[in-house]
């Protein structure tokens, strides 16, 4: 039987995501804004999700239903949220788990609509509209007219219930107060079509945060659906420049255990030829340097140059599989066999870590 305590493991402190979730919430709540909160980042962990709940989310939201489908067995009561665009293998399921869907294709409009006839139910949908980012939504805007038509008038077991778009996953377009605005002008002329006020008209994610804290959000939209921001909080930070000191960056720790140190040339010795995943890597000849071996690697985490040391003195040089490579010369401590090493967490790490069932999760 493998050891209780046992590495690598990702240690959550469960009051600073809480504390990340309710900031959050109430700076937009000032603002006249609903937060979703997506549990993708953290793979859905249970414990996660409850801090959700509890923080008083208007919505818990995932890309993946394998993550929503456990929550209501297990007692959550927030109206659950599916934000990939349905698959049409999947609009039963969809239906079955979720209150409310994104949507762009009027296929699975009425694909969604049959099942939820058939289970007796109303589903909610939001129409994505596709503002030049170029990944989920309508782009012609009669097609995105069209489909708002036919779900208000012809699919009954169906509610429109909003407009929302995404800016910056794909296309890195920003999420500027003009092109938000352009998502008002379409809820507005839907509203004019079909006679009433949408209930949501969802500006985007985290990406959106930033018209929050210039309070430039264009005044109609209602709902963010909101992930890294409040699970690590560090994007807005370092990519924009925000002051987000008011949030915890380290409600998440990976920490890794030592099996090997030593000095070593920092130049591989021999015929350069590829790694493990095919790549030929280039290297810098700084000498004999002290390394360090931790027993985590790629299948882990993905991507190495995106972990983050705690000690600053400790730099990250590479991964396999199942070993990452660190330069420790300048470490602050003496790193031996047999100690561990914490790192802080990126969204690009975050997803795999959670997703790893060969790393403990430990919940403080």
């Amino acid at each position: 039987m493998v050891s209780q305590n046992r590495y690598p493991k990702l240690v959550v402190d469960l009051a600073k995501l809480r504390h990340n979730i309710e900031k959050v919430k109430l700076m937009c709540i000032d603002k006249g804004v609903e937060v979703a909160g997506v549990i993708k980042g953290c793979t859905g962990l249970f414990e996660c999700v409850e801090q959700f709940e509890r923080a008083g989310c208007r919505f818990i939201a995932s890309s993946r239903l394998e993550q929503l489908e456990p929550l209501k067995d297990r007692g959550i009561q927030t109206p659950l949220m599916m934000i990939r665009v349905p698959m049409l293998s999947e609009v039963a399921d969809v239906v079955r788990l979720t209150d409310i869907s994104l949507n762009s294709e009027i296929e699975v409009l009425k694909a969604l609509n049959s099942q939820a006839g058939l289970q007796d139910k109303n589903h909610k949908v939001i129409l994505m509209v596709d503002l030049g980012d170029l990944r989920e939504g309508f782009w012609d805007k009669e097609e995105l007219m069209e489909a708002a038509l036919m779900v208000e008038n012809d699919l009954h077991n169906l509610e429109l219930a909003g407009v929302g778009t995404n800016l910056g996953c794909y296309g890195a377009v920003a999420a500027t107060p003009a092109k938000l605005q352009e998502l008002v002008v379409c809820a507005e002329e839907i509203e004019e079509k079909i006679g009433r006020e949408l209930e949501f008209i969802s500006g985007g994610a985290t990406s959106t945060l930033p018209r929050i804290l210039e309070d430039n959000l264009p005044r109609r939209i209602n709902l963010l659906r909101v992930g890294e921001g409040i699970l690590l909080a560090k994007d807005l930070q370092d990519l924009w420049g925000y002051d987000m000191s008011f949030l915890n960056k380290d409600a998440f720790t990976l920490r890794a255990e030592v099996i090997e140190v030593k000095n070593k040339p920092t130049h591989p010795v021999g015929e350069i030829m590829f790694d493990a995943f095919g790549n030929q890597p280039t290297y810098e000849d700084r000498g004999i340097r002290k390394r360090a071996l931790l027993a985590l690697g790629k299948v882990d985490y993905a991507f190495p140059e995106e972990l983050i040391p705690r000690d600053k003195g400790i730099q990250v040089l590479g991964a396999s599989s199942d070993h990452t490579i660190l330069d420790v010369e300048d470490a602050e401590t003496d790193i031996k066999v047999g100690d561990t090493v914490d790192f802080d967490l990126c969204y690009a790490t975050i997803v795999y870590v959670t997703n790893s069932d060969n790393i403990e999760k430990v919940y403080i």
